[in-house]
């Protein structure tokens, strides 16, 4: 079995308030280097939510999670930040990309603000990520010129850009046409079974859930899992 690169267990979110709201339910899973995981179910369903919950972006009010064999939530908030972003890339509906800069210096940033490379290894890894995604002609070109195919590309170089193991991706395909749906849908099938990442994406595509190796449906908060779909399925 492959390495479980990211866990939970019981993992509960609630909102406070005169009637608090459960929006992560007692969810247990794990998902190992080289699964290409669906997140479906209905709007409102918590999908999300537990994404960002995986993802280090919001704090659990219950359970457990475990990134790379550590448990992560008796870290504080800055180590928190820095074990996402050398470990975690994200993917969004929306790219996100700043407008000011250039698809370059976009996908340049999270390595910036790591700092492990020196400035000229960043500038080749990031046009060398750029060229991986057919991207290399749009290099200076700020996000107003690019096409929605191409800054969801540029966005997905920039998740790679620390070399994380994880990816998750929220609804990547959502404001996209087919076509370019289907580009990003291979991209990520191809990080995970060609370049061994974990690949988490919440999507309402039936489509891209089909092709995933396991889909997780929550519903209320629930977790119901579906059977793996094929051999590289790690059942949580």
């Amino acid at each position: 079995m492959s390495e479980v690169v990211i866990a939970c267990e019981r993992l509960a979110r609630r909102l406070p308030g005169p009637v608090p709201v459960m929006l992560v339910d007692g969810v247990t899973f794990s998902i190992a280097r080289g699964e290409f995981v669906a997140i479906t179910g209905p709007s409102g369903s918590g999908k999300s939510s537990l994404l960002y919950l995986l993802g280090l972006l919001d704090r659990p009010t219950g359970g457990r999670i475990w990134v790379q064999g550590r448990e992560i939530l008796t870290l504080d908030d800055d180590q928190l930040a820095a074990h996402r972003l050398a470990e975690i890339g994200f993917v969004f509906q929306f790219h996100f990309l700043l407008p000011e800069f250039s698809a370059l210096e976009n996908v340049m940033l999270p390595m910036q603000r790591l700092a492990r490379l020196a400035a000229p290894e960043v500038r080749t890894r990031g046009e060398a990520l750029l060229r991986q995604f057919g991207l290399a002609d749009e290099a200076t070109k700020l996000p107003s010129q690019l096409s929605g195919g191409q800054s969801q590309r540029v966005a997905i170089a920039r998740a790679l850009a620390n070399d994380p193991v994880i990816i998750l991706a929220d609804e990547p395909t959502g404001n996209l046409d087919s076509a370019a749906s289907a580009n990003v849908r291979a991209i990520l099938k191809d990080l995970a079974h060609r370049l061994d990442r974990a690949v988490v994406v919440v999507t309402h595509d039936r489509e891209f859930a089909a092709d995933a190796d396991r889909i997780i449906t929550i519903v209320d908060g629930q977790m119901l899992p579906m059977p793996g779909r094929t051999s590289r399925s790690a059942a949580g």
